[in-house]
């Protein structure tokens, strides 16, 4: 078997597709190992490590310790005689990426997990990723929207790129107990009769959430008694302008949800879904919109990312123009108050995300990625 070695850094929490990933197709076809580059062991190295495969840390808490890392990724790889690396996240293309071609690795891949972010927000970071797409020999974009930034932002040659979508075991959407869902509406105070607005993003400014808290305070004139839960509530560089704008809302009109283990659940709670990033490239992805129409919740969306190839106005969400928060209080209004309009989309878009994004599939395309 070739010898297939992941490599992530700075990840400590579950992380439920590498877990699955361990129990696949590509866990029996490859002699797979996890290299992780962590500052100690944690959550994420615990499960993964129930799964049996082999797991490797070296010590690693941010750039500092990358002259380190590279060494002794080098000298790891050569030892084992690695046949493929794929590296996720920034430390681990780094670091493996360099370490890898040092170990005359044959086959050096990445998965780009964001898209513009760098051009528009962080333009001194675009070194990096011209790095890492100067060392990969493949690259695994997420969707269309990474391969067009690839292309026509960074020059990567299209024969260099491999478009993998994220796959999904949906079945487990379908398979929420109503004790569970019961327990978080207890946990986070949330009765049953009043409508709920849910949105789950980081504090960031490209997520949009702005438009979402400006377009409740309009679904409040209609529905006073509507509550918005914000969820995966943090991002130190927005956190201020978020607060600040939740802040004009009337006290116990909402929640903010620092994290959420039982997501799947969570999305029960939930009325209305909201996710609107401000740009059709904003979103490397964003998983949110399967999960979302995986949990069969009626959505209100911008299409950025992978939504630009499947949600459709009016078939399987919602579709409002970017940073306007009017047409998304309209929207939501529309389906709080269209019970046959929600069941539709409900329907649809569970039907579109089962279709598109089964977990097998993702397997699959990565299969061929190595072959």
């Amino acid at each position: 078997k070739k010898k297939l070695a992941y490599i992530v850094s700075q990840f400590m929490g579950r992380d439920y597709p590498f877990e699955w990933l361990c129990r696949s197709a590509i866990a029996r076809d490859y002699d797979l190992s996890f290299i992780l580059l962590n500052p100690g062991p944690g959550e994420f190295e615990t499960l993964l490590g129930q799964t049996g495969v082999k797991i490797v840390r070296f010590p690693y808490a941010g750039k500092k310790d990358l002259p380190r890392a590279i060494a002794q990724l080098a000298l790891h790889l050569r030892k084992t005689r690695t046949d493929i690396v794929h590296a996720h996240l920034f430390g681990a293309c780094m670091a493996g990426l360099t370490a890898a071609r040092i170990a005359g690795v044959p086959r050096r891949i990445y998965t780009r997990h964001h898209s513009t972010v760098n051009h528009v927000y962080f333009r001194h970071a675009i070194i990096y990723d011209r790095i890492f797409n100067f060392l990969a020999t493949d690259i695994i974009a997420t969707c269309q929207n990474v391969r067009e930034v690839l292309m026509k932002l960074e020059g990567v040659p299209s024969a260099k790129i491999n478009v993998v979508n994220f796959g999904f075991q949906l079945a487990d959407f379908e398979a929420v107990s109503r004790e569970r869902v019961d327990g978080l509406r207890t946990k986070y105070e949330l009765t049953e009769k009043r409508p709920v607005v849910g949105v789950i993003a980081k504090y960031i400014e490209w997520k949009g959430i702005q438009y979402a808290i400006a377009a409740f305070h309009e679904v409040l004139k209609v529905h006073p008694d509507a509550c918005l839960v914000l969820a995966n509530a943090h991002g130190a560089e927005y956190a201020a302008t978020i607060k600040k704008l939740l802040s004009r809302l009337p006290a116990g009109s909402y929640r903010e949800i620092d994290f959420e283990q039982d997501f799947m659940a969570l999305y029960q709670l939930f009325d209305v879904f909201v996710h609107t990033p401000v740009d059709a490239s904003a979103e490397a992805f964003g998983q949110i919109y399967v999960e979302a129409l995986a949990a069969s919740i009626p959505s209100v969306f911008t299409l950025s990312g992978i939504a630009r190839e499947f949600v459709v106005q009016d078939q399987n969400a919602l579709v409002v123009g970017y940073r306007d928060s009017a047409a998304t209080a309209q929207a939501i209004l529309k389906i709080l108050g269209d019970r046959e309009l929600a069941r539709r989309l409900t329907l649809a878009g569970r039907k579109d995300v089962v279709a598109k994004f089964y977990y097998q599939q993702m397997i699959d395309n990565l299969g061929k990625v190595y072959a």
